[in-house]
């Protein structure tokens, strides 16, 4: 049995990595976080009965204390409540799947607590890999990849002779301007890079790509 801290539990990697805990009797969720989604949190605290939760905006504390005062959950509120989910003694492993660098200091303190990771948080081993991966070996704990382009070159590296293998090659999906000559892109709008043909993510990480 493996226990999990979900941090980042209401997000779409998040709501995806429930779905897969709950399809595995293997997996089971000893802590959950979110950011703001109070309703959310809370009807995943009733399903999965974590024993701990936390809600990062501090003002949704009460909200959240109200929706499941009959549970018996463990709840905090803020960055240390993050931190404590990441650190929680019960958990074995962490997987983080909220974006941008907030997920750095969480990933290292929960590496330092030998906690296994899985990384949903590409922004991580970008701004920190040559602190994170050595880290990983220093304290024993595995680095799985679970979300998009990493998660996809992992797999197909896995079995294979990293030896005899030259490069690796990423191809983008096609975005809404792919073809498109340079006087074409002169007077784009942002409701044209929101209609991406391929994907839905949201608009500010469809901005961001």
């Amino acid at each position: 049995m493996k226990n999990i801290s979900l941090i980042g539990s209401t997000g779409s990697i998040g709501t995806q990595t429930l779905e897969v805990i709950e399809s595995n009797s293997n997996l089971n969720v000893t802590a959950l976080t979110a950011n703001s989604n109070v309703d959310l949190l809370a009807k995943q605290i009733r399903k999965f009965k974590p024993t701990f939760a936390c809600v990062a905006d501090k003002n949704r504390y009460s909200e959240l204390k109200s929706a499941v005062a009959d549970l018996p959950v463990k709840l905090s509120a803020g960055y240390d409540g993050l931190i404590e989910a990441a650190t929680l003694d019960e958990s074995d492993t962490v997987l983080t799947a909220i974006v941008g660098n907030a997920g750095l200091e969480l990933t290292v303190e929960a590496i330092k607590s030998k906690k296994n990771i899985a990384l949903a948080n590409k922004e991580t081993l970008v701004t920190a890999g040559e602190i994170i991966i050595p880290l990983c070996k220093e304290n024993n704990v595995s680095l799985l990849p679970v979300d998009s382009e990493h998660s996809a070159i992992f797999q197909c590296l896995n079995g294979e002779d990293r030896g005899a293998i030259r490069k690796i090659i990423l191809t983008a999906s096609g975005g809404p301007f792919y073809g498109k000559t340079s006087e074409q892109l002169e007077n784009v709008t942002v409701s044209d890079a929101l209609n991406h043909p391929n994907w839905s993510m949201g608009n500010k990480i469809t901005i961001d790509s």
